[in-house]
């Protein structure tokens, strides 16, 4: 099956989000991936480094409604899904709803606030649903949450719940540009020049891209690829893993979902009608880095995620 990529909007909304975002080719990419697989995006990295403008701009390329949520040590769940007021003329509760009855969410600095607050986000992020003192509450389609985050090294941060985390189909690494990138931002950022973001993309749009992307047809080899990569992080001695010793926890079942669902998107941003090795390649790294704990020893012996994927890519086969 060969997909015309004249007849969606996603080339077009690239360039409208370029129109803003210097260099950075590769978060905008992912950042789409995860759109169009219906999954949630955490993004990390330092300050100033256009997180959030990435996360509205995207918003402002479409029309969609959106909130920002700025996260902050003394946010309360309440200030997030909202709550139930007295009418005092009615004699009846009124509830009151929260920003995060939107269609995009940006969360930002979600780890300046404390766990209480951050874990009030993990219904609305896997059921689409609010629950608001016993009142359950369906979330407009497209729902998605799209968080920034500050390296937890940071003071003043809090790690997010393991439970949360999960959540995310993706965590991205956003680094700092290139010297030729910065000029470019100066050139852009420091003039009078207005730039004009176009809305080219419907919430209608969305939803038919997210059901053409789950059409796309995954063989029974590359799944195999997909669950031996997952299954190495729960058992590295099964694969000879020389960094398994590291492995605290392995990554849930959810990471074989998105790895196939995000190789899938990718497939879809190609125009190709399949997916293969390649696929899973440019996804597996961000769907895993978050989700694979790693022990003490590790952090001593300078050994992340990224090393304990690089290992697995190189023992399991690709198909």
């Amino acid at each position: 099956m060969k997909l015309n990529i004249k007849s969606n909007k996603i080339e077009k909304l690239k360039k409208e989000i370029s129109k803003v975002i210097v260099g950075q080719e590769e978060v905008i990419n992912k950042t789409l991936i995860a759109m169009l697989a219906g999954g949630n995006l955490l993004l990390e990295g330092a300050p100033g480094l256009a997180k959030t403008l990435l996360v509205n701009t995207l918003a402002k390329s479409s029309s969609l409604d959106f909130s920002r949520i700025q996260f902050t040590p003394d946010l309360l769940p309440s200030d997030i899904l909202g709550t139930k007021i007295f009418n005092q003329k009615t004699g009846n509760f009124v509830t009151k709803k929260g920003p995060i009855f939107t269609n995009f969410l940006l969360a930002d600095e979600i780890n300046r606030a404390p766990p209480k607050t951050q874990s009030s986000l993990l219904e609305a992020m896997q059921e689409k649903q609010i629950s608001i003192l016993g009142d359950t509450f369906k979330l407009d389609k497209p729902f998605l949450v799209m968080a920034t985050q500050n390296p937890i090294e940071q003071e003043g941060t809090y790690p997010l719940p393991e439970a949360q985390v999960d959540r995310f189909m993706m965590k991205l690494i956003v680094g700092y540009p290139t010297k030729e990138d910065e000029i470019e931002i100066l050139n852009r950022m420091t003039t009078n020049k207005e730039i004009k973001v176009n809305k080219v993309l419907e919430g209608k749009d969305i939803l038919k891209y997210q059901k053409q992307v789950k059409d796309i047809y995954v063989d029974d080899l590359v799944k195999e690829y997909v669950v031996s990569i997952i299954d190495a992080t729960r058992n590295p001695k099964k694969y000879d893993l020389d960094l398994g010793k590291y492995i605290k926890w392995g990554a849930s079942p959810r990471a074989n979902i998105w790895t196939i669902l995000g190789a899938k998107a990718n497939a879809f941003m190609k125009t190709r009608g399949y997916v293969n090795a390649d696929d899973v390649k440019v996804v597996i790294k961000d769907i895993l880095r978050h989700r694979i704990i790693l022990t003490y020893e590790a952090e001593i012996d300078s050994v992340n995620s990224e090393k304990v994927i690089d290992e697995i890519l190189k023992k399991i086969k690709s198909p």
